[in-house]
């Protein structure tokens, strides 16, 4: 049960965000949904109810984080769980030879700024708001799961950019919970496999099916909810901390 903790929670408006959004309000807990404003974030909100919030959040805008936490703050009166789920994609081979094109500066930047440079900068200032709260019998103020991809162990063809900025959050977990460990904030990371979001979705039905075939077991895509039962038990579990957690049904990915 999640009875009485809020979260925040960014790329809430669709896929493991949603999910876990659901998942929080469902198990007797508040949510912040962050994410762009012409995302459905509103909409979701409004369907879920009094237990939900939206927040239009450019998780690269320290502003934005900002607002979306005071609001937190102003509806629910504080801030318990912090959950990273916001990013993109992008694939492009670092040197196309058929082309003769090389993947661009741009581009790879782009994909570090949101991606690590986005976690982070939600992590730092939810840590702060964490700080503000009485701590339990443990000493905990708060708990911090983020969102990494297998991508980050089993980088394909074309994914240098987004399996850096994937390979970087698992690469500061262990040294976030750390730092934060002397305030009492646990963090976390999850390195989802293939799961049924809107990115995978967008892909031919014959795709989907094939990648499906790819997964050991169980040979299916996963869905939303399953990542977000582990980000509950990430909550739940007082020793989980500095670690990340494939989760991806005994897939690696191949080039």
């Amino acid at each position: 049960m999640l009875k009485g903790v809020v979260a925040l929670v960014t790329g809430g408006a669709s896929g493991l965000g949603l999910g876990t959004v659901q998942r929080v309000v469902r198990e007797g807990g508040k949510a912040v949904i962050c994410d762009l404003p012409t995302s459905q974030g509103a909409k979701i909100a409004e369907t879920v109810g009094p237990a939900a919030v939206f927040a239009p959040t450019d998780i690269t805008s320290s502003d934005d984080v900002q607002r979306a936490l005071d609001l937190c703050k102003e509806k629910f009166g504080r801030l318990d769980v912090a959950v990273n789920c916001a990013g993109i994609g992008f694939a492009a081979k670092t040197y196309n030879h058929n082309k003769k094109f090389s993947h661009t500066m741009e581009d790879f930047a782009r994909i570090q700024a949101v991606n690590v440079g986005g976690t982070f900068n939600v992590i730092r200032l939810a840590a702060a708001h964490m700080h503000e709260n009485e701590p339990n019998t443990d000493g905990q103020r708060g708990v911090i799961v983020n969102t990494a991809s297998v991508a980050a162990f089993d980088g394909q063809i074309g994914q240098a950019a987004y399996s850096a900025s994937k390979g970087a959050i698992v690469g500061m977990t262990l040294p976030i919970a750390r730092d934060l460990s002397v305030i009492g904030i646990r963090v976390c990371t999850i390195a989802p496999g293939l799961y049924k979001t809107p990115l995978l979705l967008a892909l031919p039905e014959k795709v989907q099916k094939f990648l499906a075939t790819t997964v050991p077991f169980p040979q299916r895509l996963g869905e939303p909810d399953e990542f977000a039962m582990m980000v509950q038990a990430i909550i739940t579990n007082p020793m989980m901390n500095g670690e990340t957690v494939r989760l991806d049904g005994a897939l690696r990915m191949q080039a």
